[in-house]
């Protein structure tokens, strides 16, 4: 019997021994996100120094087995600092998950299927959170948003007219003819970001001497269709050492968009309204007219007298851009989900009236996010976008024919009287082809978008054990747009009139049909060795699919009061199609040892229909090294510096040939009622290749007082050698012009990023950031002779590409009629100052903008010296003698003179780009009045450029004719002036 039992014993020992072991070693619990106590889905949990790890729930839940005590658990997500935890035996350990003070141990996207933590990375790659983005106030579009909020960065706004209009280039010029925008990647897929300009407006205007869509139309570039409110973060790699994993078009740099994601548990609806209104940020104000003046003028004093005396004189730029525009601002979302299946859902409409009249921008967004766990090993993502806008944009800018409305305005009098009759019936300008009042009412400029954007990844563990795992990412996306506008010119506008040399009315549409697509999968390994060495590896496959019509019509000589484009006696019809497939392989291996060196080497290939050689492989390596002094042995962890990090990082990217530089492209014509071909002026090259960037970037980043003071300094050079040149050749071959790769270019810049979490108690915190940077350009080779481009002569200033000499050198003739540099549209440096100041239920924050240097070429000034209008027209501070009255000289002794000096201005300013201030109602007052229905409620002011200083003599020193493209920026031809914006806001949770 003893015996028997003794067996029993033993058996049942043996049978329940491996779980009651395997139960000793299980740490479990749950990761909750600290500012709202909800549940983080989809956290890593990691044992250090392994790569033994388990995926948080829906519900937040997480288990993982230790082997052996004491351990040390890494907990990461991505929007959140990391957080080691030691444990020393089995059970259950909490962990709430937080957003770091100083962004340290924050998650960031690492190659095209990983993340990695900021400790870790080589790179100074830039973070922008939902609350930096949005929080404060909200933005007018997506890139206008990131002005300011990271170093190495140049973001301007091309025109002031509802609906957007900007540009954005990292760490300098990347390129002189090809794209200098940098690309947009959203939830995986490719965004397009292009400007499109509407037909009809230049054949009125015609700013650039013919009937062509021309860039001086400056038309919304489309990321401004992206709803900021939908956006959990933005991760920006300024250069090639970070963006060579996106080969041919990352060297203008890679913004990656993260939408939000929904989280388990019941479903919480958010509900935000915002009202406010917007005016010019500032008025050039009148000319001190007095009687005297205008008849000394204008030989027309009665007119002023009488006006005067009826008290008629009217301030004709208030009259145009003294509106302040509406602006309403709606959002609703709601997020939740089960152990499975979580959601994320947004709709947001924003309508904003411009301070022109009949100008405005209205905007619909629907986002739904959906994610599902099939198994713990598989997992699908479904992100969904579609938007709706319409934009009235009105009429400005450059033109040759004094009818846009800032044109118009510049000859405009107090004394005029440009009022319609009771009949609506307006009266011609006796100084102008154009009534700028009758043109602002009648004429028409509409942009109409309906866009769907959809994203898919599919995540596969194939096998994980523990030493290794192998993943599989599949991502897919689509972005496609339909963009329509319409211009009319009625017949009826003093300019339209036959007797004044006009069309008898324009009426023109023009439809684009976009669409972008891009498909990779990706196989990522991780391997530990039992050295604490451990290995990342990616390898993977891209293709990426573009195509995109535009069809325009121009019909003139309308009948009666027609529109149509078939009403018009005279049609003509033009087409751009673009057509591009592009495929790639991108491989990287990372190595890490301890968290104390991290190494990364890979390569990207890609081949392109545009290239000449369609089946050529273009190659672009990277490689890097992160050294965290800080982890070593003889670090001391009680120093007053405790972290330092040495990083070097290489890589290399391209920019594919502009379109029309690889072919001679053709146009038809008619000859004696015979088709035939006409031979441009610009000659192809099927050799052409594409633009290389080579980027060697340095630094070291700072963390003191146990982390609550961060320093980031980061140091570049970056060359862009095969730069794509429009070179002149042999009038004899035909051609005035050929496409060359004919040239270098080289930036170099520094870059300082400082972070602190200055006080930090229960009643009161303060967080504050100072960035600064600065670039410096230089041509160091030139294939071809020094040649003028992106301005309208040497007469009134333009860029030069010049060997030995910055890209952006701003050249002229001076006083003496020598061709001399003028001025550089480069900053001397950028700063800028952020603080969030939190006290109780009291929030503060604001962002200052300062920029140092830089110049403009400031045409405005010139065209209203001619109309006699100039503000400024009888001051004596242009004169270097202090003898000659403004206005004349810059007619007299600058433009008549060929001296550009006068019109090279320094465009400087210091600017309050954001504020916001709110209060949160306390949730035991929200428990008493809503009981638990309502929570989260907030009230706030918020303001974007309420104050700006700066000297330059015009609307905003941020501006540029020629939109995005190139060396543009910088050249301003009375603009649609910038607006500041002041808002009210309400937002509670259910």
């Amino acid at each position: 019997m003893k015996h028997n039992l003794i067996k029993r014993s033993v058996f049942l020992i043996f049978i329940t021994m491996p779980f009651v072991l395997l139960a000793q070693s299980v740490v479990k619990g749950t990761i909750e996100d600290a500012s709202y106590g909800g549940p983080v889905a989809g956290a890593n949990v990691i044992i250090k120094g392994t790569t033994v790890g388990a995926i948080s729930d829906f519900d937040g839940n997480y288990e993982i087995t230790v082997d052996s005590f004491p351990a040390t658990l890494i907990f990461s997500s991505l929007g959140y600092g990391t957080k080691e935890v030691q444990v020393t035996s089995a059970g259950t350990i909490n962990v709430s998950l937080a957003e770091a003070a100083t962004g340290l141990d924050e998650i960031v996207v690492s190659g095209l299927a990983t993340s990695i933590k900021r400790t870790n990375l080589a790179n100074a790659v830039a973070t922008v959170s939902a609350t930096e983005l949005a929080g404060t106030t909200p933005p007018k579009t997506l890139d206008g948003a990131l002005a300011g909020k990271f170093t190495g960065a140049i973001v301007s706004a091309n025109s002031g007219a509802p609906g957007g209009g900007m540009s954005i280039k990292f760490r300098g010029v990347t390129s002189i003819n090809g794209n200098s925008q940098p690309l947009y990647i959203i939830d995986g897929v490719y965004l397009d970001n292009s400007s499109i300009s509407s037909g009809g407006l230049n054949a009125v205007s015609q700013a650039s001497g013919g009937g062509n869509a021309s860039s001086q139309d400056n038309a919304t570039n489309r990321i401004a269709d992206i709803n900021p409110d939908d956006i959990q973060t933005i991760e920006i790699l300024k250069g090639a050492s970070a963006a060579a994993i996106y080969g041919s078009r990352g060297a203008a740099g890679v913004v990656i968009i993260t939408t939000k994601k929904g989280k388990s548990g019941k479903t919480k609806v958010n509900f935000s309204q915002g009202f406010g209104f917007n005016e010019a940020i500032r008025l050039q104000g009148q000319r001190d007219w007095t009687a005297a003046l205008a008849e000394s003028q204008y030989g027309e004093g009665a007119l002023y007298t009488a006006a005067e005396a009826a008290g008629t004189l009217r301030d004709y730029e208030k009259e145009i851009f003294g509106e302040k525009g509406l602006i309403s601002n709606t959002s609703i979302s709601a997020s939740g989900g089960s152990d499975k299946t979580t959601f994320f859902t947004g709709f947001s409409r924003n309508d904003e009236d411009g301070i022109v009249k009949n100008t405005g921008y209205k905007k619909s967004s629907f986002r739904l996010n959906v994610d599902h766990r099939f198994t713990e090993n598989v997992k699908l993502a479904l992100n969904t976008n579609y938007i709706t806008s319409n934009a009235d944009r009105g009429f400005f800018n450059n033109d040759n024919t004094g009818t846009t409305l800032g044109v118009a305005l510049t000859a405009t009098r107090p004394w005029d009287f440009l009022l319609p009759d009771a009949n609506g019936n307006y009266p011609d300008h006796p100084n102008n082809s154009s009534n700028p009042l009758q043109t602002r009412d009648l004429m028409k400029n509409n942009e109409r978008v309906n866009r769907f954007i959809v994203g898919g990844s599919l995540d596969i563990n194939v096998y994980r054990n523990e030493n290794s795992s192998l993943k599989l990412v599949s991502k897919a996306g689509i972005d496609t747009y339909t963009l329509a506008a319409t211009v009319i010119f009625p017949k009826e506008l003093q300019f339209q009139r036959p007797d004044q040399g006009g069309l008898n009315g324009v009426s023109a549409v023009s439809t684009t049909t976009n669409k972008n697509a891009n498909y990779s999968t990706f196989l990522v390994h991780d391997w530990n060795l039992e050295n604490d060495l451990s290995f990342n590896t990616q390898l993977g496959a891209t293709n990426e699919q573009f195509s995109r019509n535009t069809v325009r019509v121009v019909a003139t000589d309308l009948i009666a009061s027609e529109t149509n484009v078939d009403q018009g006696a005279n049609q003509t019809v033009t087409q751009d199609r673009l057509e591009q497939e592009d495929f790639g392989f991108f491989v990287q291996e990372s190595i890490n040892y301890q968290d104390k060196l991290i190494g990364t080497i890979g390569l990207r290939g890609d081949k392109s229909t545009n290239n000449g050689d369609v089946n050529k492989l273009f190659y672009y390596p990277k490689a890097s090294l992160a050294v965290n002094l800080n982890n070593f042995d003889f670090w001391n962890e009680d120093s007053f510096l405790s972290r330092l990090k040495l990083r070097a990082a290489y890589g290399e990217a391209g920019t594919f040939a502009v379109f029309g530089s690889l072919y001679t492209i053709y146009a038809s014509t008619l000859i004696d009622s015979n088709v035939g071909i006409a031979v441009p002026l610009t000659r192809g090259n099927p050799n052409i290749l594409p633009e290389r960037q080579k980027e060697l970037e340095l630094g070291f980043d700072l963390g003191l007082i146990e982390n609550r003071l961060s320093l980031e300094f980061t140091m570049y050079k970056k060359n862009v050698d095969d730069l794509l040149l429009l070179a002149n050749t042999q009038p004899s071959s035909g051609f005035s012009t050929k496409w060359e790769n004919a040239g270098e270019l080289e930036n170099k810049g520094i870059e300082i990023a400082l972070n602190a979490s200055i006080v930090q108690n229960d009643d009161f915190d303060w967080n504050a950031g100072l960035n600064w940077w600065k670039n410096k350009s230089e041509m160091v080779r030139m294939d071809v002779p020094a040649y003028n481009t992106g301005g309208f002569g040497t007469s009134l200033g333009t860029f030069r590409i010049e060997e030995g000499k910055s890209v952006t050198q701003i050249v002229g003739n001076n006083v003496d009629g020598d061709l001399v540099q003028l001025g550089n549209a480069e900053p001397d440096f950028q700063m800028s100052l952020s603080n969030n100041l939190n006290y109780k239920d009291f929030s503060l924050s604001f962002l200052w903008h300062w920029k140092k240097g830089g110049d403009n070429v400031n045409l405005t000034k010139l065209l209203s010296d001619f109309g006699g209008t100039s503000a400024d027209y009888d001051d004596f501070t242009v004169d270097p003698n202090g003898q000659i009255k403004n206005g004349d000289y810059r007619i007299n002794n600058g433009i008549f003179a060929g001296n550009a000096t006068p019109f090279v201005e320094d465009a400087s300013y210091l600017r309050l780009r954001e504020i916001g201030l709110y209060y949160s109602v306390p949730s035991s007052t929200l428990n008493q009045w809503f009981g638990e229905a309502i929570s989260n409620v907030k009230i706030g002011f918020s303001g974007n450029n309420l104050i700006n200083i700066f000297d330059y003599n015009s609307y905003d020193p941020e501006v540029s004719n020629f939109g995005g493209n190139g060396l543009s920026t910088g050249v301003e031809v009375t603009p649609f002036p910038s607006s500041k914006r002041y808002m009210f806001h309400l937002s509670a949770q259910f």
